[in-house]
């Protein structure tokens, strides 16, 4: 049981009433407050830590003891006394949601610490979720507020200890946390790194993805012995700098390891360091379920890209349909050559935790073994951005590794520099690739340099109207018969979506290597490119093409029409009959509108009204299955928070798509 469970199993607190009248009573000190107000649930979770953690008697615990001298009058929601009678103070607490910002907590710093003052009492402390401030006045003037920070109350009046978290410790240990307090500490830091706006987003989340980097690696290190402390956490007396500073050297440590993961330091200032690692030190990443961590992580960077890197963001539901109509094996080698923040891999990821879930018992090690080699070395992504890198590899730290197979580059350079990046990086190596390149941008050769646009057949494909420039006057022309498309030499420039075809069909296995990609409608509609069309057909296998609505990408801020093609390379001397049926569908309701909203229809399945639901949500694509529990995090909102979601196996397109295949009949859906 957690201590709160404990603390109401063992009657030191009570509830009382329902729905908005319900109460909490602090039974010794005979109090009660409202018990929907996220204050007063890190205030009771506080106070059943002072019992069974730092094991102070319920009857020295005050709650919202009056402070004498303040004007106005003033209440300090928790006074530890030395006494059962009340009347020698030993520290003061003050309590504050968890997603309270950084301006509120130093604002509540203050008042802990004049309700100290004026109560006499030795320690100051703020409590803010997993976020804390102790401070020790034993030797330090009542305005001091840095030299006197400890890492922890004492245990039952004693000495403050040196560190606040041990491993393997049963009350000292890390421990992982519900959703809403990881996105709450996420959001924070955030909002610290960002600095009001001195930092830019895309900066501040580079930075911040660093600093879990080394967080993660801390509660990792197979070095640490039973009972030693963790190096990310705050020390007794610690100042920022000095904090700072083991920081940055874990991080240096972890890039001398892995250089190609982190290229370049921690660059954040030591005040702003140390907050950061207020906000994280109590949280165990590595602990924390794959589902929650997902699901925050994934609300945290989808809501981020929406801004102004919409552009490199797929909507998860495309990517979900693309993952269950190829259905990747844990066998796969797969692939995304323009991988962003790593959207398709973790898609695939997860239909293959999904799978384990199938085939081994939960917690077992056979069932961690099956996905986690399978995001350790099956999963491969090339980003030519280095922020998006980033984000990517952090994005698979997070889901517990295959970090190092992301490679920061050109996903349309020279086969052999990505091969010298990554030696898994060559020709006919992958069984799938899912991508969705970048649309519109035109390669020029006076940029790439001599060979680069070169080194693709498809150039001789093309039509002087491709590339949205004239060719070069040096440019050449001829007809090729037999292809019925015009070969232009020397080409200029050409179109990247363009390009990445020949790329997915270099990566693909011969004859069994399979793809998703999303292409712009022009590439399968425009009579100037009826020569990429007969280079798909005489190169790929088409097995499907599912044709999305105009406004599939337009809250990304991209309304380009596009389609999802599912391909399989040929193999060598293969060849597919004019008459080989091919799936084609359209679909209207693919879970979103044009806004963003979603446009799901959705049944309840089952409801536990306060407690937990379970939807199922259909549209054209597939029915997801989606589990919800009652977060009272905002008192004011009080609203289902998605726990887990998957997709339900065999709806929707994807089950039409399921029956084609068993009968391949030419139809339209």
């Amino acid at each position: 049981m957690t201590n709160l469970e404990r603390a109401f199993a063992d009657g030191h607190l009570k509830l009382t009433g329902e729905g908005k009248a319900e109460r909490v009573h602090y039974v010794v000190a005979n109090h009660s407050e409202r018990w929907n107000d996220p204050e007063e649930k890190v205030r009771a979770e506080f106070y059943a830590e002072l019992i069974y953690r730092y094991e102070y008697p319920p009857a020295c615990i005050g709650v919202e003891i009056i402070v004498p001298r303040r004007t106005p009058a003033d209440r300090a929601d928790l006074v530890i006394f030395c006494d059962e009678e009340r009347k020698d103070p030993f520290s003061v607490i003050e309590c504050k949601k968890p997603d309270t910002t950084d301006a509120e907590f130093v604002q509540a710093i203050e008042q802990s610490c004049g309700n100290r003052a004026s109560l006499s009492a030795i320690f100051a402390g703020t409590v803010a979720g997993p976020t804390r401030r102790f401070l020790d006045f034993t030797k330090h003037k009542a305005q001091e507020r840095q030299k006197n920070i400890i890492a922890d109350l004492p245990i039952r009046y004693g000495k403050p200890p040196e560190w606040r978290f041990y491993k393997g410790d049963k009350d000292r240990d890390l421990g992982g946390v519900p959703r809403d307090v990881l996105r709450a500490a996420i959001r924070k830091c955030h909002q610290t790194l960002w600095e009001g706006g001195k930092r830019n987003g895309m900066k501040a989340f580079g930075e911040f993805c660093k600093i879990v980097f080394v967080k993660i690696r801390d509660e990792l290190n197979t070095k640490r012995k039973k009972g030693e402390p963790y190096a990310f956490q705050r020390r007794t007396e610690e100042s920022d700098e000095l904090l700072t500073a083991r920081v940055n050297s874990l991080y240096d440590a972890e890039r001398q390891r892995e250089p190609d993961v982190f290229t370049d330091r921690i660059n954040v200032d030591p005040p702003i360091l140390a907050q950061v690692v207020d906000h994280l030190e109590a949280i165990s990443l590595s602990r924390t379920d794959l589902d929650t961590k997902g699901v925050a992580f994934e609300e945290f960077m989808g809501g981020f890209f929406k801004g102004d890197f919409g552009q490199y963001f797929t909507p998860r539901e495309l990517i979900a349909f693309s993952v269950q109509m190829l259905r990747p094996t844990v066998d796969d080698l797969v692939i995304d050559p323009a991988c962003g923040s790593g959207g398709f891999l973790l898609y695939a990821l997860d239909h293959i935790r999904t799978e384990a879930g199938r085939i081994h018992a939960p917690a077992s090690v056979e069932h961690f073994r099956y996905w986690h080699d399978f995001a350790e070395h099956h999963l491969h992504g090339v980003e030519i951005d280095d922020d998006l890198a980033r984000v990517a590899k952090m994005n698979m730290i997070i889901h517990d590794d295959g970090h190092t197979n992301i490679v920061g580059g050109d996903g349309l350079d020279f086969l052999a520099t990505l091969k010298r990046k990554n030696p898994r990086l060559k020709a006919g190596e992958f069984d799938m690739v899912l991508t969705n390149p970048p649309f519109g941008s035109v390669i020029k050769r006076t940029e790439k340099g001599e060979g680069y646009i070169e080194q693709y057949e498809l150039r001789n494909y093309l039509g002087k109207s491709t590339t949205g420039t004239d060719p070069d006057d040096s440019d050449q022309s001829e007809t090729d018969a037999k292809r019925g498309a015009k070969a232009v030499k020397l080409r200029a420039s050409v179109k990247t979506e363009i390009l990445f075809l020949e790329r997915v069909w270099q990566f693909l296995k011969p004859g069994t290597g399979r793809a998703a990609v999303v292409l712009p409608d022009g590439i399968l509609t425009n009579s100037s490119l009826q020569g990429v069309r007969d280079w798909l057909l005489e190169h790929f296998k088409l097995l499907a093409v599912v044709s999305l609505p105009q406004f599939a990408f337009s809250h990304y801020d991209a309304g380009v029409k596009a389609s999802i093609v599912f391909l399989r390379r040929l193999a060598d001397g293969e060849r597919v009959p004019d008459s080989a049926p091919i799936f084609m569908a359209l679909a209207e309701n693919i879970g979103y509108d044009a806004t963003g909203r979603k446009s799901f229809a959705v049944t309840v399945e089952r409801e536990e009204p306060g407690k937990e639901k379970v939807e199922r949500q259909s549209c054209d694509l597939f029915d997801y299955r989606v589990e919800y529990e009652w977060s009272t995090a905002n008192p004011k909102k009080p609203a289902w928070s998605e726990r887990h979601r998957e997709v339900i196996p065999g709806t929707g397109l994807v089950a039409q798509w399921q029956t084609f295949q068993k009968d391949p009949k030419p139809f339209f859906v």
